[in-house]
């Protein structure tokens, strides 16, 4: 390992905004702030919206700028990456942020019951072959649904058009209200409307630069669970 990524893991270990408690279902222990987050870490009543699969928290770190009346905590396994959104966000004093590093499989050990109102997944991996993987998934849809609020709106951001008609076939499948979709984000603004055309296009994650360098196309999904 890097010395780099080293001091990554050393400087996130002491980040205030950031739990690294690697917590499993089956290890029986309650994660404190669990079913707590707005009263003992937000020190609020304002809505949560979780960045799941993450990377480097842009979309944590930019939607809690633009949105100061909500609070967003992003997760991911990667220590290394968690430490570019987390730094960011204690620089710029954004009180309304929070990073959990964990596998997304056990989200349910860090939220209660309708504890999140909002899901982002910005580009996550598509599984080709292991459709069950994919965060749109059915077991990761009750996950998602025992720890959400009624009627919580999921995002999908992804190059990968495989997972985006996977994600609608989901969606129709299931019956999910669906709110909105885009083969092509960059170029649909009349589909999407100035607000979401804004947060799908002025957030890009570090990934997207790479993508729409090489020409990709980025699809959208939004719904609800």
């Amino acid at each position: 390992m890097g010395h780099r990524k080293l001091k990554k893991f050393a400087e996130v270990a002491s980040f205030s905004n950031v739990f690294q408690t690697h917590l499993f279902p089956e290890d029986g222990i309650i994660f404190p702030l669990k079913g707590n987050w707005k009263t003992e870490y937000f020190k609020n009543d304002n809505p949560i919206t979780l960045e799941l699969g993450c990377g480097r928290g842009e979309y944590t770190v930019e939607l809690a700028r633009r949105y100061p009346k909500r609070n967003f905590i992003g997760m991911d396994i990667k220590g290394a990456r968690l430490w570019k959104g987390a730094k960011q966000a204690l620089a710029d004093n954004l009180a309304n942020v929070a990073f959990v590093r964990n596998r997304i499989d056990f989200v349910e050990t860090y939220f209660d019951a309708k504890e999140v109102s909002e899901i982002w997944l910005p580009f996550p991996d598509p599984y080709p072959g292991k459709e069950q993987k994919r965060l749109f998934a059915p077991p990761f849809i009750k996950r998602y649904r025992n720890i959400a609020s009624g009627n919580a709106i999921i995002h999908l951001k992804t190059d990968n058009h495989e997972l985006y008609e996977y994600a609608l076939e989901q969606v129709y499948a299931n019956h999910y209200p669906l709110f909105c979709y885009s083969e092509d984000v960059y170029t649909d603004i009349k589909t999407l409307g100035q607000e979401r055309f804004a947060l799908l296009t002025e957030i890009q994650t570090y990934y997207e630069k790479l993508f729409l360098a090489s020409g990709s196309k980025i699809h959208y999904v939004e719904f609800s669970i």
